[in-house]
């Protein structure tokens, strides 16, 4: 009833911005259903960014942070791209079974692969509102690189990404503290950093990135009842949304 009752809300807030795809997926005996909204930007000869978060949560947790950040920061982009384009169509789309192994992730990526559709970036928001004293990461050599605090937001993007990220992280800078990881071979020697819906857009061959606050290498609630909102720091969960805006508009 939760996952249907989200479904709604999302169809609801994104409808009121355009028409709203049922994309309908089946992975063996699992079923689902991605939201897509195509919002056209000034220049509708580019090709699209893809910008996605996951709306299914994990069984036993509030799921505030996880990922209800995301949808947040999501929808509020939506808004504001519908009012003031971009320079490039985006696709706003919310997937389903994230948690059941990124299904309707891998079934949208597939199908565009299929198609021959070509994106400028796909990015997956996930979990956008933890921040901590301590920072734990999948190697502790990098704690070197990238401190202590769990202060910032992270954008971990694949090698095709690459070029993007300084620039991105500029943009996102002016509003929160941004530190970008690029991984080689679609993150597959580090495979914490393919834990969310970029990375079946990776295996596809589409440069794509993770926006995150590191989850569980941050946020002791993930995947807990404990994940509530007032878990969160909001103001930072807003500054990211902001860094976003101005981030990924001039792609």
């Amino acid at each position: 009833m939760g996952l249907m009752a989200v479904r709604a809300y999302l169809t609801e807030q994104l409808g009121a911005l355009g028409p709203v795809q049922e994309h309908h997926f089946r992975a063996g005996i699992d079923a689902g259903t991605n939201l897509i909204l195509k919002l056209p930007g000034q220049r509708p000869e580019l090709d699209p960014m893809l910008v996605a978060a996951h709306y299914d949560g994990p069984l036993h947790s509030i799921g505030a942070d996880d990922n209800a950040s995301g949808l947040a920061a999501l929808i509020e982009l939506a808004v504001h791209w519908k009012a003031q384009p971009p320079q490039r169509p985006v696709w706003i789309v919310a997937f389903d079974q994230e948690e059941w192994g990124m299904l309707g992730s891998t079934a949208l990526a597939g199908e565009l692969k299929a198609s021959g559709q070509t994106l400028k970036l796909m990015v997956s928001l996930e979990m956008l509102a933890y921040t901590a004293a301590t920072q734990s990461y999948p190697h502790p050599a990098m704690r070197a690189s990238y401190g202590d605090r769990g202060d910032f937001i992270a954008v971990v993007g694949n090698l095709g990404s690459a070029t993007m990220l300084p620039g991105l992280a500029s943009r996102m800078g002016k509003h929160v503290i941004t530190k970008v990881l690029p991984v080689p071979d679609a993150g597959r020697a580090i495979p914490d950093v393919r834990l969310s819906d970029h990375s079946p857009f990776w295996d596809a061959g589409y440069d794509a990135v993770m926006v995150t606050d590191t989850s569980f290498m941050r946020n002791p609630n993930y995947h807990q009842m404990s994940d509530t909102i007032e878990t969160l720091d909001l103001p930072f969960l807003a500054a990211v949304t902001e860094g976003l805006k101005e981030g990924l508009e001039v792609l």
